[in-house]
């Protein structure tokens, strides 16, 4: 295959590029800095990857790349979980997500021939929050300021059903790996200081990496695949329970919780991401029959820590 990957130099991005050059496919990193796409997969190592400057929210002859692509994967968008969400923030947020989506789907309308499919990120974060409900792919959107992003993000996706090209949706949980949320968590741990943060009540759906990145090629490679998919673990769990599995995998204690105030302080309105929850259940993807390397969070853990 060749496939054109968006946000190719992120935590997941990455690691898809490197299955995917590892199984002999070629790849085209759409990105907006060449320079550090080039230090993250040198020409000598990564001899299938083409890397194309591009603009996420404008047109331009970047696009034409897609024409030659089987497929495309749209991973791009800025981070939710850094800095206060400021008004400013907020709207980058949001047009990283729509408007980035926009020119792929405009992209893909345009070329000739077209790749068969998209695969677009999206986040369970459109479901809203819960420490009660449980969701699943039939589930209603929530009305927060996320699952408002994740509607509009999704909704320039399905444009693309009507270029008739097959449109996979994945909504991501807590994606768990070496870097992104955990690698956060675990320096207090090693310090000793580690422990739930908030009530730790709240819902922690979550994902190992490599269950992600095996669940993106099984979009790829699979056409009866279509539509909307919860990219989680089937076994989500409270975050004292995270805590108190992180702290049994590295033989530390979790005992010192970290306030909500704490955490308020730091991202404003951002720490709805993890002072607030959701249960969310893989049911459309566990019907697919994708098999999961992690499904329980004491395995996911233990392979990312030893």
């Amino acid at each position: 295959m060749k496939v054109a990957i968006t946000g190719a130099t992120g935590f997941v991005g990455s690691r898809l590029v490197q299955r995917l050059h590892g199984e002999g496919h070629k790849t085209v990193v759409l990105t907006r800095n060449t320079t550090f796409a080039q230090k993250v997969f040198p020409s000598e190592a990564f001899p299938n990857v083409e890397i194309v400057a591009y603009t996420p929210n404008a047109s331009g002859s970047w696009q034409s790349v897609i024409a030659s692509c089987d497929g495309v994967v749209n991973l791009a968008g800025e981070p939710i979980g850094e800095g206060r969400w400021t008004p400013e923030r907020k709207q980058e947020i949001l047009n990283s997500r729509k408007l980035g989506t926009q020119k792929i789907v405009e992209a893909i309308a345009n070329a000739n021939p077209k790749p068969s499919v998209l695969i677009n990120a999206s986040a369970i974060g459109y479901y809203g929050t819960s420490e009660t409900a449980t969701f699943d792919e039939t589930s209603l959107s929530g009305n927060d300021f996320l699952a408002q992003v994740c509607q509009a993000w999704e909704a320039e996706a399905r444009k693309v059903k009507d270029v008739g090209v097959r449109l996979v949706i994945l909504r991501f949980g807590i994606v768990l790996g070496n870097g992104g949320a955990l690698g956060k968590m675990i320096p207090p741990f090693k310090l000793f200081a580690g422990g739930p943060i908030g009530s730790g009540r709240q819902w922690f759906s979550w994902i190992h990496v490599d269950d992600l990145v095996n669940l993106i090629l099984q979009a790829l490679t699979k056409p009866e695949i279509e539509g909307v998919y919860n990219a989680t673990a089937p076994n989500p769990v409270r975050m004292a329970d995270l805590s108190q599995t992180l702290g049994q995998v590295m033989n530390r204690p979790s005992w010192l919780p970290v306030p909500a105030f704490a955490i308020e302080a730091l991202l404003g309105d951002g720490a709805i991401v993890v002072l607030e929850g959701q249960q969310v259940i893989p049911k459309r993807t566990v019907q697919t029959g994708f098999e999961y390397k992690y499904p329980n969070l004491q395995s996911a853990l233990t392979q990312i820590l030893n």
